[in-house]
């Protein structure tokens, strides 16, 4: 991969304002606030995706008995949240020899707001799915309670069948596109996507999108995709080999865009 994206050098023009579409960060040293003040930018934050709560009637009708189960799978601090929320709805107290394989440490670190970490056993990965299905063939014999999105990706679902262990998926949650109609007549240099789902409710709310002049930055592979699948432009793609977060390969698109 190159050191920056660049499909068109005729879209390179001046960067004065983004969009991402997360919420806004709490810290405030976050890498967003210090890259607006080093190149005079105007960034605003904005969810383009919320997160649906299934509940406790719905929960019980996918037939999924936690109890039947000795290990959690955890990939978002979401799925963390709705899981025990569920549990409790549902008068379900998760045994202390419980299992938990988390994607990140970030995700297991967040455990400790429902269960006391140093008691139980927990298994991490490095960051990504990949990572974490790693560390779960260590541990074939486990019984695996997925929970998740109604969208999610098939990466760990696909291993765990073709490995021939047990386990159980169970929909905690949906994916829902935000209501973004009060931005329908606001213009940014660039928009920054962080997944598929951004990408959709962007044309849930604007059908009739037109990308024109606006810069498309996109995290992660399948978010490129799918901005290429939805034929936009995709004009900055991170991580990059030498820029592993989004602010930093916006930060090199700004520069060569702005002639610093």
């Amino acid at each position: 991969m190159s050191d920056l994206l660049v499909l068109d050098e005729e879209r390179l023009n001046n960067v004065s304002s983004i969009l991402v579409s997360q919420p806004k960060p709490e810290n405030e040293n976050s890498p967003y606030f210090k890259l607006a003040e080093k190149y005079n930018l105007n960034i605003d934050f904005r969810k383009f995706i919320e997160i649906d709560p299934v509940d406790a009637k719905e929960f019980r009708q996918q037939k999924v008995n936690i109890l039947d189960h000795t290990a959690v799978i955890f990939t978002s601090r979401n799925a963390v949240d709705h899981f025990f929320k569920l549990a409790a709805e549902n008068k379900v107290e998760i045994p202390t020899d419980m299992k938990y394989f988390c994607v990140s440490e970030q995700t297991a670190n967040y455990l400790q707001k429902y269960i006391v970490i140093r008691k139980r056993k927990i298994f991490t990965g490095e960051r990504t799915a990949s990572d974490l299905i790693e560390v779960i063939k260590k541990h074939k014999k486990e019984k695996y309670i997925f929970p998740c999105s109604d969208i999610r990706k098939d990466d760990i679902p696909s291993f765990l069948n073709n490995s021939g262990i047990s386990w159980s998926e169970v929909t905690i949650y949906r994916t829902v596109a935000a209501d973004l109609s009060d931005l329908s007549e606001i213009f940014y240099d660039i928009i920054a996507f962080f997944s598929p789902s951004g990408i959709t409710s962007l044309y849930d709310n604007f059908p009739n999108f037109e990308q024109k002049k606006t810069r498309i930055a996109a995290f992660g592979p399948t978010t490129a995709q799918a901005v290429r699948d939805a034929g936009l432009i995709l004009d900055i793609q991170a991580p990059l080999p030498n820029a592993p977060s989004m602010t930093g390969a916006l930060e090199f698109y700004i520069k060569k865009a702005n002639g610093l």
